[in-house]
């Protein structure tokens, strides 16, 4: 049986070489046992996703902040310049895909909903519960290649947008919302039960949508 690392969420910080200036970033454990969410996604998949492609995340941004430490520190600004990318990158995977296993919880043959002023900000933008669900896969499913869709708030406009990213990008640094609620459709997500059936994978993880953690986020953001 495939069981998640027995520790809390929070990511345990060391220090790096990058000293005063930043701590290396850690894999977050997992509030759930891998195969915790299964049948809607395999304890095979949450494994190799968590352990192996967020750690690939991690291990990638910390080396790049190694190597922008350095170049900081030798006044090298073709570097700085020439690191950016893969900050964006993999920072953007170590933030997306923390925010994604938050995003998740044991489900059942029910979908949940969410309820309270998050479900009224729903109904109220997208006439429905189920019509926002359709709305978010339809949208998501379009994303071409790998990326990300989103339920997000916009503070300006003080209202709920679905949006999508491509990659890794993170929400808020390039778009301005604030992230309530993401998925991941890179195919490592899914393929391995889903195969290239995205709009399967889609319909499925509503079923295991953490909607206390989503709801804590949009209280938190629309004050």
């Amino acid at each position: 049986m495939l069981r998640s690392i027995p520790r809390t969420f929070a990511a345990i910080n060391k220090p790096s070489a990058f000293a005063g200036l930043r701590y290396k970033h850690t894999l977050p454990a997992l509030p759930y046992a891998y195969e915790a969410l299964e049948p809607y996604i395999s304890g095979e998949i949450m494994k190799i996703h968590h352990a192996k492609h967020h750690q690939t995340y991690i291990n990638n941004l910390n080396a790049a902040e190694e190597k922008l430490g350095s170049a900081f520190k030798g006044n090298d600004v073709n570097e700085e310049i020439s690191i950016q990318s893969a900050i964006k990158f993999n920072g953007g995977g170590h933030i997306n895909h923390t925010l994604f296993w938050e995003n998740l919880a044991p489900g059942n043959k029910e979908v949940p909903k969410p309820s309270g002023e998050l479900l009224k900000e729903i109904e109220k933008t997208w006439g429905s519960f189920d019509q926002f669900v359709s709305k978010f896969n339809t949208q998501t499913a379009a994303v071409q290649g790998s990326g990300w869709g989103w339920l997000g708030y916009n503070k300006e406009f003080k209202r709920l947008e679905i949006a999508t990213t491509a990659n890794q990008d993170p929400l808020k640094p390039t778009t301005g919302l604030i992230p309530l609620l993401g998925i991941d459709v890179w195919e490592h997500a899914y393929y391995l039960q889903y195969k290239n059936v995205r709009p399967d994978y889609l319909n499925a993880i509503w079923h295991v949508i953490n909607w206390k953690t989503v709801t804590d986020r949009f209280t938190k953001a629309h004050k």
